[in-house]
């Protein structure tokens, strides 16, 4: 089908994208999954290829450019089947912060070196228990002097392992509930900050994920990301996007899947015949490429919605909720279509299929996304 999204210019970039995959991901990637990430020299290929943060303006060393580049780069990653989240979070998540919020001198300090690959950034919002409920973080920032002193602990945060700057959710008034919640930068190298376990996955074993400590944290005032008491309402306003990432990489994944599915059914013969030429698994793959082809059509309108201006919450939470359970449908189905070598790791439709489960968890829940959902209904 057809997509009319994207032009020649954005077809061009596309065409770099894979090959940057090509050469600098392709002969790597086995490595990253066993050493749980990719390294700092993936990150500035990435960086020189023009890659990374592609919203930042021209002023800070960005091509101020708009999100259909990062979906390209989403879609090629998750179409070869290859989980490196850390790239959205860094360049559509994290940094969008600092665009919107930071001050002159914050972004003049640290837009350059993220736009090059030499800073990695991460957001700290979950913690050991409080995960789809902001409102229940305890990380807690007390004003001291002229800064804040950080406490506490996050877990599963991507890039957590190799982050440079992080962006930290910490309550700085623990009676003032949503309104008590602010947003702190935090170097790697202050004090009392430290990283714990790069965290063991079942799935998307080359992304960084890991565990953070702050041990009374020493920030100066000037590492305040906004306003004091209003960190819960920017979460708010940037989830829309994240959510968005998050169902595009779904969709893009779950083409992947297909793509090297029917390769396999069209080469792969038993009881003398093709696989595809059973007509179970014609139908099983007739219903794959329908549900894809829909769930295709709806993730482009959602990104023309979010380029208009346009794109709500509500779908937001639409787009996570079904592309990322299509995507489990889709990779479970095709995983049955390969049989027994379907479960194999050599094969990318087991890596897809180990890879896909968080994908309805992070960036809030199935449960959240319904509930979010079910809440406009009652209002309309």
């Amino acid at each position: 089908m057809p997509r009319t999204i994207f032009g020649d210019e954005h077809e061009l970039y596309r065409t770099t994208v894979r090959q940057f995959l090509q050469s600098e991901v392709a002969p790597h990637y086995p490595g990253w999954e066993k050493q749980g990430h990719p390294g700092r020299e993936f990150w500035r290929a990435a960086g020189e290829a023009g890659l990374l943060c592609p919203t930042v303006p021209e002023a800070y060393g960005g091509p101020d450019a708009d999100l259909r580049y990062s979906a390209i780069l989403i879609e090629e990653m998750g179409r070869a089947g290859y989980s490196i989240g850390g790239v959205s979070v860094h360049s559509d998540i994290a940094v969008p912060y600092l665009v919107r919020l930071g001050t002159e001198d914050q972004k003049r300090r640290w837009l350059p070196g993220c736009v090059s690959g030499e800073t990695i950034t991460a957001i700290a919002m979950t913690e050991p228990g409080a995960g789809s409920d902001l409102q229940g973080i305890r990380t807690f920032a007390r004003r001291e002097g002229e800064g804040y002193v950080i406490s506490g602990q996050k877990t599963f945060i991507t890039n957590g392992w190799l982050a440079d700057l992080v962006i930290v959710v910490a309550r700085t008034d623990p009676t003032a509930g949503a309104r008590g919640i602010s947003l702190l930068l935090v170097e790697a190298e202050r004090a009392g900050y430290r990283r714990g376990r790069l965290l063991e996955k079942l799935g998307q074993k080359a992304q960084d994920t890991a565990e953070l400590f702050f041990d009374d944290v020493r920030v100066p005032s000037t590492n305040l990301l906004g306003h004091e008491g209003a960190g819960f309402g920017y979460l708010m306003q940037e989830l829309a996007q994240e959510r968005l990432v998050i169902a595009l990489g779904a969709i893009a994944a779950a083409e992947g899947a297909l793509e090297w599915t029917l390769r396999y059914a069209k080469e792969r013969e038993a009881f003398g015949r093709k696989v595809i030429d059973f007509q179970h698994s014609g139908f099983a793959l007739a219903d794959v490429a329908t549900e894809i082809t829909i769930g295709r059509v709806f993730a482009d309108h959602c990104l023309g919605e979010y380029l208009a201006g346009q794109f709500d919450a509500t779908t937001a939470a639409m787009a996570k909720l079904w592309l990322t359970e299509l995507q489990d449908r889709v990779v479970d189905a095709c995983v049955q279509l390969h049989g027994g070598y379907g479960y194999m790791w050599e094969y990318p439709i087991a890596r897809a299929y180990a890879d896909s489960r968080a994908q309805r968890i992070y960036g809030g829940s199935s449960e959240i996304m319904r509930e979010i959902i079910a809440r406009r209904l009652r209002e309309t």
